[in-house]
């Protein structure tokens, strides 16, 4: 918060003139650290294990946090069990393909065994994403090749394979592995565990994850770090494969297992207390932090909190009152903008992970004379989930405004010395909104949200960005290029939607859920930029060489159109006719509608 936001105020300059001098100094002296500073008060946090797969009741942790500046705490977490989760896959009988091929499955690899990274290679950095094996069952082989094809190019390395217990869905993954291969391209794959759906009660399920492990170990397309095969999960804190604890089950039957131990380097996802990773010293040698992606602890009863914390008793209340007074302005609110603003995008999280990532290094020291864990951090785009209680009882919503993905993306680049691997999330889970991929293959049901709601706008400013984190240095704007997006109707919509409105969906009516047309926009050279949602509503914008990130509020009936102009002349046009800003929508949508536009290349 600064005293320029104060000025801009109506009137507060003349009623900011008509106090004494030596009065207002002594209140600003007073008031300022307490402007800057965010609230000590316990401000609960909740982090939520989100769940892909449908007809499981799956246990989710629920930790309670105290938010405090730049070192979260985390106190022992509750548990509970939430509502059927969402399974990606839909049943075979939904489709017409009826006979499964093997292309590769199988196969023995004759090529000499190579890794990604020798002890004389300097550290790689590398940005995958997050694939959902369960949309893919009317997959051809060409489908995999495609999705491969156009990762690449919007520079990812590879994907992250979320495989669920779906028998074909062993086949999906091979097609995949082998289209990799075929390609020629420098794309890796790793294995997604997704223990929310993956069987884990006994010694033969640990075997049948073990087999699935061991069929790709070795493939040149894999993904590698200290010579072992790169595995992950979605999940499995849960997981005891028969053994006494959740603890022994992973050591004994899975990475500790003969099958397994010193060919795989593991990095779960497990949603727990990172506090408690020095108990799995002899199972992980990394952590995937998975809610990393979303400020996922900004929700309604957050922002409550954090209203009730900034009107407390012992906040100074008269020196607040007559600042606020004199400026004509709330300065409770303003506080809280400014405090949720730092929060978009925070790596408080990463931190918080990192920190206790060191109770690792001396077990995979003594495993493999590696002393440094594996991070894989998150970032993700959106999220907006719509399913009703009658289904699967998942309808919430994660603030993503506030040009989320390029602050966390900025986030990430800005400490990339201490990440090893971003994960995008995520290529195709539809059912969360959260896709950057092409709309294809089996929707979870969530065709209601998705259809026409396509994403690959970002494909390229996530190239832009996958490059500056893996290289450390942001590319040259070769080309001007402008990307646009929105949700579809205001967030203060009425529908006669049996679902309702998604849950934080209130924050709409307090703080940073906003009726906006969000904007970033590359420039070759300096420009002037123009959004509009109508023929009368527009904004200019005078911007600079490189990237800027720019909005402009919208209104029932509203278009979505910008232009990049230099010297008078239109370098860059974009109108997206198919899209308007509904009034009256027929269901709930908090989804974004994005479109992008470049310069043609003479």
């Amino acid at each position: 918060m600064c005293i320029s936001a104060f000025l801009s105020t109506p009137g507060a300059l003349n009623r900011l003139l008509a106090v004494p001098t030596m009065h207002f100094l002594s209140l600003f002296i007073h008031l300022f650290p307490f402007l800057l500073t965010v609230s000590a008060h316990v401000i609960p946090v909740r982090r939520i294990k989100i769940s892909h797969h449908k007809n499981r009741q799956v246990p989710v942790a629920i930790e309670q946090a105290r938010l405090l500046p730049n070192r979260p705490t985390y106190i022992e977490p509750a548990h509970l069990t939430v509502a059927p989760s969402i399974v990606s896959s839909a049943p075979p009988s939904m489709f017409s393909r009826s006979t499964l091929n093997n292309r590769g499955f199988g196969r023995l690899w004759r090529r000499e065994e190579a890794s990604n990274e020798t002890d004389l290679d300097p550290p790689r950095k590398y940005v995958v994403a997050h694939h959902m094996v369960g949309n893919t069952y009317p997959y051809e082989f060409q489908d995999w090749v495609d999705d491969i094809a156009l990762a690449h190019a919007s520079g990812l390395d590879g994907f992250a394979l979320n495989m669920g217990r779906d028998e074909w869905q062993l086949e999906r993954v091979s097609d995949a592995y082998e289209a990799a291969l075929q390609s020629g391209l420098d794309f890796k794959l790793f294995l997604s565990l997704d223990m929310s759906s993956m069987p884990s009660a006994t010694s033969s399920d640990a075997q049948t994850l073990r087999n699935i492990v061991l069929k790709f170990v070795s493939h040149p397309n894999q993904l590698k770090k200290d010579l072992h095969a790169f595995v992950s999960t979605f999940a499995g804190e849960s997981s005891t494969f028969g053994q006494g604890s959740v603890l022994e089950g992973w050591r004994n039957e899975f990475s500790g297992h003969p099958d397994l131990q010193g060919k795989i380097h593991f990095v779960p996802s497990f949603f727990i207390d990172p506090a408690t990773f020095g108990t799995f010293r002899d199972v992980m040698d990394g952590d995937f932090n998975w809610n990393s992606g979303w400020p996922i602890h900004l929700t309604t009863d957050f922002v409550q909190n954090l209203l009730s914390s900034v009107s407390a008793p012992g906040k100074e209340p008269s020196l607040l009152s007559g600042l606020e007074n004199l400026l004509g302005i709330d300065l409770s609110s303003m506080r809280v903008q400014n405090t949720l603003g730092q929060l978009i995008g925070s790596t408080d999280s990463d931190i918080q992970h990192l920190q206790n990532l060191a109770a690792l290094s001396n077990s995979i020291r003594a495993r493999n004379g590696k002393t440094k864990p594996t991070y894989m951090a998150a970032v993700s785009p959106w999220f907006f989930t719509h399913y009703g209680a009658d289904t699967y009882n998942k309808n919430f919503v994660f603030l993503s405004d506030q040009h989320l993905y390029s602050k966390r993306w900025e986030s990430l680049i800005a400490t990339r010395d201490q990440i090893d691997i971003v994960q995008v999330l995520t290529w195709n889970d539809y059912g969360e909104s959260h896709d950057i991929g092409p709309i294809k293959g089996a929707q979870p049901n969530s065709e209601a949200w998705v259809d026409g709601m396509d994403h690959t706008g970002w494909l390229e400013l996530t190239r832009h960005y996958a490059t500056a984190f893996k290289t450390g240095s942001f590319p040259n704007i070769e080309t001007d290029k402008l990307f646009m997006w929105s949700r579809t109707h205001p967030t203060q919509a009425n529908a006669p939607d049996p679902v309702g409105q998604p849950t934080n969906f209130e924050l709409a009516s307090s703080f940073h859920f906003e009726d906006a047309v969000w904007a970033v926009v590359m420039t070759t050279a300096p420009s002037t930029v123009v959004l509009s949602t109508s023929p009368t509503t527009s904004q200019t914008f005078e911007v600079p060489a490189g990237l800027s990130k720019l909005s402009i509020p919208i209104t029932a009936g509203g278009k979505m159109q910008g232009t990049i102009s230099r010297g008078g002349k239109a370098v860059v046009t974009l109108n997206a006719p198919q899209f308007t800003f509904q009034e009256n929508p027929e269901v709930y949508n908090f989804n974004a509608f994005v479109a992008s536009a470049s310069a043609s290349v003479e």
